[in-house]
């Protein structure tokens, strides 16, 4: 298979980057929002084509699907450590292939309606190409160091659109949040990428994935603090992907990044760049199983089991619409680390593997329907708030439905997608870790709960007075809507298992039914229970509130992690680390070279007339000089 022309599917999006930015003033704003969108067309395209080409035409070989690599040389360091610039195809690249494209066109065609008359306009276009290009260059990197380079640019891209309101004070400050936040995760990332190399000698995925390859079977040759390097380095790896998807404890970013227009929201922070980490992850999987037992996925394991709890939980209490999502995002990509923390690797054991790739396949899609929805009843109400809201349905009935279907999506109700593959995470972890089972299923009836606390609270509740009466959004909006939602009702039905596994070998999946109806029990208990507090207006939800007291209180403050990460920063960090080091600087070190400096000054000025240039002053010294020579001569001579 010839894949030389999918180089273009991220250049394309790199040349709509450079010609928006640098004719940012002469292209009309229509024409930028056509340009934008006929871009990730072209790149769609080319994306659907090569899944085509890799599934059906080119198919398995021996069995299994193939790695297919074009790549060319960068930099040599040794025989076997260079960095490579290619394109990699295998089955975990080509889903995320599809899932880039897929959010990120529908995004485009919506923010032609939702950005319209905005004074960036052409700017929000060329920065959504510069992530859409940074995205596909990532999910296609053959090795750790591509991926690193782009891993960094998608860094940059989500700091200039969570930042793209550069004159409000609020956006600035969640865009530094996001990105310094963010380097500190990827500096353990870089410090992993430099330890795998070193003691591995390459930074090739293939090398480095090949279970009776060097790499892994060479594991244990050094170690640290009972450790191998390696599973350090894959630790430190995995801190750089907790980092890019807002696993506990680098969470804090995420809810303030929805400070971004909310199509960024959609792009960024629900469908593509959060999911970076766990994408990292399902790249070196074959590492993480095999290297030590295993120990550095089960931390993979309970961080991302721990975080869908956490996040879940703080969920239930926000007022923010935007903001519910946020902790929603958070805690389903806790679900997927949880499953490829629970996997294993061969046929069926590897359910958890394809659990966690078909979540973040269905996820994308329902999660960027429910951001767009949202952007939909914040364009007609002009508020975040739910208490700005209610009633809605009546004045947007196709927001209205195509929220209700990624609502029941996400409560893992049957048959949308959502329901298939939540269930084969719950398999996978009912099959290895009891414990994770149970926070899962514990998870599920609370995503349902505020998930139809947030449906209710927007669409049904109390009937506001609205100043303007709200209006179904434009075409451009609505029909991004229809085509997510249609994707979230049939993609529950692909057969995800055959075409992705942890071995490339396939598997045939089935339905575990009893699983299956305790997930669903719970789901719709959470369901009901957000029918009975928040289908109309009652005060249920208030005596509730009151008697969790404390709780309900911490819960609603995210538990203090904004406050504790100040504390530290400021109390401790700056006060009593920087600033005796600060003052150590200054006083001696500075003060070592400004004292240095300024004896040579003052020396200096003494000893400058020694050279005045005049005449005479050079005659004096010569004359001086000889006969001070004489005396001591005379002296020496008589004595």
């Amino acid at each position: 298979m010839d894949i030389s022309y999918t180089i273009l599917i991220p250049l394309i999006p790199l040349a709509v980057f450079l010609l928006l930015g640098i004719f940012n003033q002469k292209i009309k704003p229509a024409v930028s929002g056509y340009i934008g969108v006929a871009g990730l067309s072209a790149s769609a395209a080319l994306s659907f084509y090569t899944a085509y080409q890799y599934f059906f035409v080119v198919g398995k070989e021996s069995g299994i699907y193939k790695t297919i690599v074009q790549k060319v040389t960068w930099m040599n360091f040794t025989d076997t450590l260079h960095i490579d610039m290619g394109v990699l195809i295998d089955p975990i690249s080509i889903m995320m292939l599809i899932v880039v494209s897929i959010v990120s066109l529908m995004v485009h065609i919506y923010s032609r309606g939702y950005m319209k008359g905005d004074d960036g306009y052409t700017r929000f276009f060329s920065f959504l190409s510069l992530f859409s290009f940074s995205m596909f260059g990532l999910v296609l990197a053959t090795n750790l160091f591509q991926i690193y380079i782009f891993w960094e640019l998608v860094g940059v891209s989500s700091f200039l659109l969570i930042g793209y309101y550069y004159t409000k004070p609020s956006a600035v400050s969640a865009a530094k949040k996001a990105f310094i936040v963010t380097r500190f995760a990827d500096l353990g990332f870089l410090i992993g990428i430099l330890i795998m190399g070193y003691y591995t000698g390459t930074f090739d995925f293939e090398t480095l994935n090949n279970p009776e390859g060097p790499a892994i079977l060479n594991w244990a040759s050094t170690s640290f603090m009972g450790l191998s390097v390696i599973t350090w380095a894959l630790i430190l790896m995995f801190i750089g992907g907790a980092g890019k998807s807002a696993m506990f404890p680098l969470h804090i970013w995420l809810p303030d990044a929805m400070e971004g227009p909310t199509p960024v929201s959609a792009l960024i922070h629900a469908a593509t760049m959060v999911v970076a980490g766990v994408y990292l992850v399902a790249r070196l999987f074959p590492m993480f199983y095999f290297v030590e037992d295993g120990f550095a996925l089960n931390i993979v394991a309970y961080v991302g089991g721990f975080s869908s709890l956490f996040a879940a939980i703080i969920a239930i209490t926000q007022t923010d619409i935007k903001r519910v999502l946020a902790f929603s995002t958070m805690s389903q990509i806790g679900y997927m680390m949880m499953s490829l923390g629970v996997s294993g690797y061969e046929g069926h054991e590897g359910v958890g593997y394809m659990a966690s790739m078909f979540h973040l396949f269905t996820h994308a899609m329902f999660k960027a329907l429910l951001f767009l929805a949202a952007g939909s009843v914040i364009h007609a109400v002009h508020s975040n708030y739910l208490k700005d809201m209610g009633g809605l349905r009546k004045y947007m009935p196709i927001t209205n439905i195509t929220f209700l279907i990624a609502a029941l999506a996400i409560a893992g109700v049957f048959p949308l997608s959502g329901f298939w593959s939540k269930d084969e995470i719950l398999v996978a972890a009912f099959e290895h870790n009891t414990l994770l089972y149970v926070v899962g299923v514990f998870v599920a009836g609370l995503t349902a709960f505020y998930m139809f606390r947030l449906y209710f609270g927007i669409f049904w509740g109390k009937d506001t007075q609205y100043k303007h009466e709200p209006h179904e959004s434009p075409l451009s909006m609505t029909f991004p809507l229809m085509v997510l939602a249609f994707i979230t009702v049939v993609g529950g039905l692909i057969h995800f298992s055959e075409y992705v596994s942890a071995d490339k070998a396939g598997f045939e999946a089935h339905l575990n039914i009893p699983l299956a109806l305790v997930a669903t029990a719970v789901g719709l208990t959470g369901i009901i229970l957000a029918f009975v507090f928040y289908k109309k207006e009652n005060e249920l939800p208030s005596r509730f509130a009151h008697a969790f007291g404390v709780f309900y209180k911490w819960t609603f403050d995210k538990f203090y992690f904004d406050e504790i990460y100040l504390f530290v920063t400021k109390k401790i960090i700056f006060n009593l680390i920087a600033a005796p080091i600060a003052w150590f600087d200054k006083k001696f070190v500075d003060g070592t070279m400004e004292g240095i400096g300024n004896k040579t000054v003052v020396i200096s000025k003494r000893i400058k007339g020694i050279q005045s240039g005049k005449v005479q002053d050079y005659a004096f010294s010569f004359i001086a000089g000889v006969v001070i020579l004489a005396l001591v001569f005379i002296y020496l001579w008589t004595n």
